[in-house]
């Protein structure tokens, strides 16, 4: 069923504060997660299963690899003849600053895209903390409260230095918001339903102070604005850095927490490859990991997630890392708690370990045509 009531806002020009490999040829949104999906399946998902068939994603300098898996939208229904999927300008540098995902920049640049729609609200998403939840609910609730800004938040469970932390009165309403959550604390989820005429009228009256966030520009206007909250209780994953990418991804091995962000009611889609299933050799041995289609395992794999079209050699051991498209791990070769980027051949009889707490990251290698 399409949504009639809201489109759909993705922003994905920003990227990490601290400096990564794996950020050095692809933005944020693009990074993959699980093997097989990307950051940005997650708030699209979000917008497609709440019936929302027009949306816009706020494109970085780097957006090569974002455009190849968004295609046209097929796979999230956006392929469409009216509404659709809109790929929008993103300012030339975009923001790497702490906490910032809603440019008011980009939203100024592209207010073309609600001026024209005739749907009364705009949920709004970055695409870093990943959740399923049904939106739907959301815009319901955002609609009886009468609020001008709904922003979705849960229960912080853990120390979140990277995370806007809202501060609620007992009405639900937010009273301020400020970088860094402890636990047990309000985190704000980078996503939220504003009025798509307060949003016009907001690019207005703040077009002088363009460089902000959103929030920050609007924050001594939260009472007149009337910003109220919705809580989330589900499983919400937030990756900032190589550190809590990684250790996301060993948290979603658990079957108890993968199972909280894929549920049959709402699922999460992805750019569709034509990839035959993974092939198990004799005498190989894989546990507790995610397999891609396309991967070809001799060896043994444990603890680990391997992207489509990796190869584990005989006599080759990986354990506890994320291993992406493409990559060879040669006969004797012995990969522990790393990143290996696209493309990379491990040589046969390398070593690469990392700790837990130290983890070794591969960068991407170029293929050559």
């Amino acid at each position: 069923m399409i949504n009639r009531k809201a489109i759909g806002y993705i922003t994905a020009n920003y990227t990490s504060k601290q400096h990564s490999a794996l950020l050095e040829s692809r933005p944020l949104a693009s990074v993959p997660f699980m093997g097989r999906y990307r950051l940005i399946d997650f708030p699209l998902s979000n917008m497609m299963n709440a019936g929302i068939r027009t949306v816009g994603v706020v494109l970085p300098a780097n957006y090569r690899s974002l455009v190849d898996h968004l295609g046209s939208g097929r796979e999230w229904e956006l392929d469409r003849k009216k509404g659709g999927l809109f790929l929008l300008q993103g300012s030339a540098y975009g923001t790497a600053k702490k906490g910032i995902r809603f440019l008011l920049r980009d939203i100024n640049t592209n207010k073309m895209l609600f001026q024209r729609a005739s749907e009364p609200y705009v949920v709004m998403s970055a695409t870093n903390i990943v959740f399923n939840m049904d939106l739907s609910d959301v815009i319901d609730a955002h609609e009886r409260s009468g609020s001008g800004v709904t922003m979705i938040y849960k229960k912080a469970d853990r120390q979140l230095g990277d995370v806007m932390k809202l501060d609620i009165d007992n009405n639900g309403r937010v009273t301020d918001l400020c970088s860094g959550c402890a636990y047990g604390e309000n985190e704000f989820l980078d996503c939220f339903i504003i009025n798509r005429d307060l949003l016009l009228q907001i690019c207005e009256e703040y077009e002088t102070l363009d460089y902000l966030d959103l929030f920050d520009a609007i924050r001594p206007d939260f009472g007149r604005i009337d910003v109220c909250t919705y809580e989330f209780k589900g499983l919400a994953v937030g990756m900032f850095n190589e550190e809590t990418y990684y250790r996301r991804s060993m948290e979603m091995l658990n079957p108890d927490v993968m199972h909280q962000l894929f549920t049959h009611s709402r699922p999460v889609m992805t750019k569709a490859h034509d990839t035959p299933p993974a092939k198990y050799s004799s005498g190989s041995n894989a546990t507790n990991s995610f397999i891609s289609a396309g991967c070809r395992i001799d060896g043994t794999v444990r603890g680990s997630t391997l992207s489509r079209d990796v190869v584990v050699e005989s006599g080759a051991y990986v354990a506890n890392s994320i291993i992406m498209q493409g990559c060879v791990i040669k006969r004797g070769a012995r990969v522990e708690n790393a990143i290996v980027d696209k493309n990379n051949v491990i040589e046969a009889g390398t070593v690469i370990t990392g700790t837990p707490d130290n983890v070794l990251v591969v960068p991407k290698v170029a293929l050559v045509n």
